[in-house]
């Protein structure tokens, strides 16, 4: 298992930051980001895909999804998927089994 590399973005300077500084950050560092934001950062996310700006993926995790089901699949995403695979894609959890 390749395991899974969580960042805080208060941890990394971030907190306040506008959805927009969130996403330029994990762009610039190649992460894929994960967050309970269903209400602002879909629509930051897919205005930088139409503007043509990188943007690695979001994994948007609402705030009434099954902890378990969630926590199994960032398992699953760590194990078997790569950055690409996300890339340009605003994706909720718990995926469709």
């Amino acid at each position: 298992m390749r395991g899974i590399d969580f960042l805080r973005a208060r941890d990394q300077g971030l907190r306040g930051c506008t959805d927009e500084e969130i996403l330029e950050w994990a762009a610039g560092e190649g992460r894929l980001l994960v967050t309970h934001d269903a209400r602002t950062m879909p629509r930051h996310a897919y205005d930088r895909v139409e503007g043509g700006i990188p943007m690695p993926g979001v994994l948007i995790i609402p705030d009434d999804a099954p902890s378990r089901a969630v926590i199994e699949d960032l398992a699953l995403i760590a194990e078997v998927g790569v950055l690409e695979d996300w890339r340009d894609r605003v994706v909720f959890l718990p995926l469709d089994r």
